[in-house]
């Protein structure tokens, strides 16, 4: 087992060979969910999966699950993996390291012949992301039984294209029920996303668990009118209300510890001479404590009811909500003994942002292991991560898939 190591070289072609799929002109990767650039990086993960011996299963939304047997094949798999879909600017590294790196340890297993005790499981969850479909991780959602499979295919992206049809499209709508491929315990490499492993000089993230979200659609109503013959005393500009909910969102934000974010604004038919009768907003709220959220969503709700709003009401729709999530203790000590094991600096870290094993923390013993990102920048096209480090993330998930495949619970 102390021998065993993965080939950095290796990992980092791999990570540089798929971001042709979808690769655009500043060195990003645009590859939309169950879009055909989605099918070709899906098809090249198949191909090297099977080459490698594994059993692949796909599931009724697209999800994949590569099986690598063990020497008991009554054990449940040890399950790693993340997502191949990016945002609409993303970069090289967000989700595809961690199947990458999973497709790594595989490789470095085979090359040397070492079966585990236990099978491993390389997975590749649909629609992570959320950019396409919204919300983000509802695949993962739907195998942990928070979202039906039935609203999952219903759901819509911006040109009417349903889940549904888009998986058909790409042929990757499988025939395994969701949920009936079974793993027993489920380990997450990424990128951090932030900027504390870079400036504390850390390798490893022991990630501990993930703050919660919650998602909000919110709508301005005022009175659209000719912009030049309506006093500015008597307009009822949704706009300008709307520039008030950015305010005070972040000024909640700051009150609370929290983190707030408005991403989309819309004004509806808008034209250049039209005061703006209605605005459309998208709000995320997050926190690594309930009651903390539920502080903020409540100080949102009252800050619309007061009086900056009587000409401007707002309606607030909470369309989303991922509670705070802590990860299982004997995976994160997995994580921790595979980092030390190696010899690379770490500390413990809770995730800002969501990620699959949110999801998969609510029915296996789940961790995650972060590496660092410069800048902390990601959902860009210069998102960067060094060779060195993401093959030290790999290695840590190595070490910690063998202590829990060999292991004897």
């Amino acid at each position: 087992m102390s021998n065993l190591t993965i080939d950095s070289d290796r990992l980092w072609s791999s990570l540089m060979e798929t971001a042709r799929f979808g690769g655009t002109p500043d060195g990003g990767i645009r590859r939309l969910t169950l879009t055909a650039e989605d099918r070709q990086v899906r098809d090249w993960l198949r191909a090297e999966c099977e080459a490698l011996g594994c059993t692949v299963a796909i599931d009724a939304l697209g999800n994949m699950f590569a099986t690598r047997p063990g020497t008991d094949p009554d054990a449940l798999p040890i399950a790693m993996g993340s997502h191949l879909d990016t945002q609409p600017t993303g970069g090289k590294f967000d989700g595809v390291l961690g199947v990458l790196a999973g497709l790594e340890v595989l490789r470095a297993l085979d090359a040397a012949g070492y079966v585990t005790r236990r099978p491993l499981m390389l997975v590749n969850w649909t629609n992570e992301e959320g950019s396409r479909f919204s919300p983000a991780m509802i695949s993962s959602g739907a195998y942990a039984g928070v979202f039906t499979v039935d609203d999952v295919l219903a759901r819509t992206d911006a040109q009417g294209v349903t889940f549904g049809d888009a998986l058909e499209g790409i042929g990757y709508a499988g025939e395994a029920p969701v949920g009936s491929v079974a793993f027993g315990e489920m380990f997450e490499l990424h990128i951090e996303q932030g900027p504390v492993l870079e400036h504390e000089g850390k390798t490893i993230g022991i990630v501990t668990g993930v703050q919660g979200i919650r998602w909000y659609d919110l709508t301005v109503e005022g009175c659209a009118a000719h912009a030049g013959t309506t006093p500015m005393p008597l307009r009822r500009d949704a706009l300008v209300g709307a520039a008030e909910i950015v305010l005070i969102v972040h000024r909640i934000a700051l009150e609370h510890d929290g983190v707030a974010t408005i991403g989309e604004i819309g004004v509806v038919n808008a034209s250049r001479n039209v005061v703006p009768g209605e605005v459309r907003l998208t709000l995320d709220l997050r926190h690594p404590e309930t009651a903390a959220l539920e502080a903020m969503e409540k100080a949102v709700e009252a800050a619309l009811a007061g009086p900056a709003f009587a000409k401007t009401p707002a309606r607030l729709v909470r369309m989303w909500d991922s509670p705070p999530v802590a990860f299982d203790a004997n995976c994160i000590a997995a994580v921790r003994e595979g980092a030390a094991a190696a010899g690379y600096p770490a500390r413990e870290i809770v995730s800002g942002a969501g990620h699959d094993s949110v999801y998969t923390a609510r029915v296996v013993p789940t961790s995650m292991i972060f590496v660092p990102c410069k800048d902390g920048l990601s959902h860009n096209p210069a998102e960067s991560a060094t060779q060195a480090d993401c093959a030290a993330g790999a290695q840590t998930l190595l070490n910690a898939m063998l202590a829990r495949a060999d292991g004897t619970n």
